[in-house]
């Protein structure tokens, strides 16, 4: 028998599985270890998406740069310390001074005064010298602080990058667990299937045990055994294919996980039947609009950039305050010589200054200039990213549509085909009884047995679209995973 749809949508998971994300590994067995010797793990849903979010390098790389994101939120009012800078300078003088000024010369008459007394003045006769060259110890310190608006605006402007992080993280999360989790199904059903042609090969060695019964007592032709036996024969490459895509869909599953490909693990059994749904598609495409892990990421990136676009108006069009103080006190001296600090040797400077200035760009209001020109682009990048948005939602609405429209359909097909697999089942048995009486040909015991076969394969796939939709709705609408298929 040809591959089932559900075979056709398992080799696409595989193909997937191989190529969607990138996966972490965890310490692997040593070089040359057998499976086999390695204890079988039994693994539930909820423990597979917890070790594919846990070892998936993508969300680990995210990781860190959430957290670098934090740490500048966190910090983000350390736009109000100053700047301080604090300098040292020696130095000697290239080449000597002079120094000059008057000393006294002796003692002058200016004659009798009033009282017929001799006055006598003090004398001053000028001087001056060389200097050797003097060395030189400077020190400097200064304190500046420029305010602006566009600073609050620029510390809003790191808290929602940090917000736009988490969502883009959620969003990579969330999209990883419904991939595992759909691919967790796909393996379930396939190892069902691997069970029901099982029983058709168990079926078809007890129709050859039949014919080989009929034969010997000459009830049968010698055909009717060839055609038994051919018909066993050709479920055996069916079955050992299936086996063996079942196994590499384990081994590309663990590796999804993070474990070694040759873990040796089996995945706990769910129930594949579940209660449909009564559905609301304006509710859901309403809920969907609003809680899709897509459209919040790009509410958020709006968000974003009108925060930009605020702290670049503010930097342009609202004057800016310095304020700055600054000392810088000096030494001279000869410091070898006369390392003593004496007030005649050495010579103290010490100036400073604390200053208020307010500052305007006047470029801002020039319709040409550059500043102008910026702010429109970010007028642009907001509007495009509307358009994004409503393009967004537009797409979401068609998604969630479609998903209702694909589950109502399974839903339908579900409940005629449980029908049909009934009337199958009766049908094969009593043709299998009839064949046994020798009443029935073995090709019509074959025919009733691939109408069973078919009817059971078909509803294994109509369930597996139907929880396969239910899990794509959940991301679409944003609630937690199992909500919806009821095993979270």
């Amino acid at each position: 028998m040809r591959l089932s749809l559900l075979l056709q949508l398992a080799f696409l998971q595989t193909a997937f599985l191989q190529t969607a994300f990138v996966f972490g590994q965890e310490d692997s067995p040593a070089p040359g270890a057998s499976p086999a010797a390695a204890q079988t793990r039994q693994i539930s849903l909820e423990e597979a998406a917890a070790l594919a979010v846990k070892n998936n390098l993508s969300l680990q790389s995210s990781t860190v740069n959430l957290d670098a994101k934090k740490r500048k939120r966190d910090t983000s009012w350390n736009v109000f310390i100053p700047s301080v800078d604090l300098r040292g300078t020696l130095g000697r003088q290239n080449i000597g001074t002079t120094a000059s000024g008057f000393v006294p010369s002796g003692y002058f008459t200016t004659g009798q005064n009033q009282a017929g007394q001799e006055g006598l003045v003090l004398g001053v006769a000028p001087y001056s010298r060389e200097v050797d060259p003097m060395w030189l110890i400077q020190g400097n310190l200064s304190l500046s602080l420029q305010l602006n608006v566009s600073a609050f605006e620029g510390m809003e402007n790191t808290k929602l990058d940090y917000e736009s992080g988490l969502l883009s993280y959620a969003k990579a999360k969330a999209q990883l667990e419904r991939d595992v989790r759909k691919a967790y199904y796909n393996i379930l059903l396939l190892r069902e299937n691997i069970k029901v042609k099982k029983e058709s090969y168990a079926a078809a060695e007890r129709q050859e045990a039949t014919a080989r019964a009929n034969y010997r007592a000459g009830l049968a032709p010698e055909l009717s055994l060839l055609q038994a036996q051919v018909a066993k024969e050709n479920l055996k490459p069916e079955i050992d294919e299936l086996e063996n895509n079942y196994k590499m869909l384990l081994a590309n599953f663990a590796m999804y996980l993070g474990m070694p490909y040759d873990t040796a693990f089996e995945l706990e059994p769910l129930d594949i039947s579940v209660d449909f749904l009564d559905m609301d598609i304006k509710n859901l495409i309403n809920q969907a609009a609003n809680n899709k892990p897509d459209i919040l990421e790009i509410k958020q990136q709006i968000r974003l950039l009108e925060s930009a676009r605020r702290q670049t108006f503010y930097q342009i069009y609202t004057p800016t305050l310095s304020l700055s103080w600054n000392m810088d006190p000096m030494w001279r001296g000869d410091l070898f010589n006369n390392p003593t600090f004496e007030s005649n040797i050495w010579k103290t400077q010490s100036s400073g200054m604390f200053s208020f200035t307010l500052a305007f760009r006047l470029n801002g209001f020039l319709p040409w200039g550059t500043e102008r020109q910026g702010l429109r682009d970010l007028d642009n990048g907001v509007k495009t990213a509307n358009i994004g948005l409503a393009q967004a939602v537009q797409g979401v609405e068609m998604e969630v549509y479609n998903i209702v429209l694909s589950l109502q359909k399974a839903q339908a097909s579900i409940e005629a085909l449980q029908r049909t697999v009934d009337l199958a089942e009766r049908s094969y048995r009593a043709t299998e009884q009839a064949y046994g009486a020798g009443l029935q040909s073995l090709l019509d015991v074959q025919n009733g047995r691939d109408q069973l076969n078919q009817a059971r394969l078909g509803l294994l796939a109509q369930h597996y679209t139907y929880i396969l939709g239910l899990i794509d709705l959940e991301y679409a609408t944003g609630v937690p995973f199992g909500t919806l298929t009821g095993n979270g």
